[in-house]
């Protein structure tokens, strides 16, 4: 056993293979409340929902692999959610396919907006991503008129989020499995993907090694703001309105789900398979939290310590390593 621990922590899938150990132990914790929780029918439901937790999770990794940190998520969902039932409003029939397409498309441009702050203007990525968010908050209040959003999702929307096309399996969890396939394709394929590392264990090697460090910055803001976009397009269709602030959940989630995975929150470690089981496990402990009828003030304090505690544990192993 610990032989197989070393080679687990030299090939540092330690954290992956404990977060799939505390899921398993979700899992049976759950069970003990409702015989219904290891059942199909409620995983699949588990699984749907992880799906836009997942979405958003795939973009904040991209960005904490960069060693930054994205905290425009809350309205950039909400831009995606509103602004997809708006275009499926002004533009009638046409609406019914631009509407997706717009509303991540809006996230996309706002994520480009933050990747020129962080890598030309060099504006650390917490200041200049909170700073986008209150943009993108008073942007939606001005396009709503302050009011609750009046437009409804299109039938297609509805149909990607609540549907089951293909063998049963949820329409958002085969979007988030498409996403998920592309991004290990990037990370592990491509050129891009080996600068990003690059960028996050070292930016200035990096950009003496020939990697242009602020085109990738940039490229990974953009993906993450149309990642926070699609989970807003998604989550309209689920619940067929968009409504203000109905990314605010999906904040400290989100990136404890990319920590919890294994991904280093200094930048220049992780993978992506670990991020699929962290966003499976907060999914699971927010079902548990709920059974338990744990406030959200309080699942907010747990999501809060477990990413101190992971800063604090991967922090003193950057500077022991330095």
């Amino acid at each position: 056993m610990t032989a197989l621990a070393l080679r687990l922590r030299r090939s540092r899938h330690l954290p992956v293979v404990a977060a799939a150990a505390c899921t398993l132990g979700l899992l049976l914790v759950g069970s003990l409340y409702s015989r219904n929780f290891l059942s199909a029918d409620y995983l699949l439901l588990q699984l749907q929902i992880a799906s836009f937790l997942g979405l958003i999770a795939t973009g904040a990794m991209l960005v904490i692999l960069l060693g930054g940190i994205d905290l425009s998520v809350p309205w950039l969902v909400t831009v995606g959610g509103v602004m997809s039932a708006a275009a499926a409003g002004w533009w009638g029939s046409a609406g019914e396919w631009l509407a997706m397409p717009f509303g991540i498309l809006c996230g996309g441009l706002f994520g480009v907006v933050n990747g020129i702050g962080v890598a030309y203007l060099r504006v650390p990525s917490m200041i200049f991503t909170l700073g986008i968010n209150a943009v993108a908050q008073g942007l939606i209040v001005v396009q709503t008129g302050g009011f609750a959003p009046q437009d409804r999702a299109t039938p297609a929307m509805h149909l990607l989020a609540t549907g089951r096309s293909l063998l049963g399996i949820p329409n958002p969890l085969l979007v988030w499995i498409v996403v998920g396939g592309c991004t290990l394709f990037l990370l592990h394929r491509t050129t891009l993907g080996r600068a990003i590392y690059g960028v996050g264990n070292s930016e200035r090697a990096a950009y003496l090694s020939g990697v242009d460090t602020r085109r990738v910055t940039l490229l990974c803001f953009a993906i993450a703001g149309a990642c926070s976009a699609a989970a807003g397009v998604l989550l309209t269709g689920y619940s067929t309105k968009a409504y203000q602030a109905m990314g605010d959940a999906y904040q400290l989630p989100a990136i404890a789900a990319v920590v919890l995975g294994g991904t280093h929150i200094l930048g220049g470690r992780g993978s992506y398979v670990g991020t699929v089981v962290g966003v499976i496990l907060i999914t699971l402990l927010q079902s548990i939290l709920s059974v338990m009828q744990i406030p959200e003030m309080g699942r907010q304090v747990i999501y809060g310590a477990v990413i101190i505690a992971m800063l604090l544990m991967y922090g003193r192993g950057r500077r022991h390593s330095q």
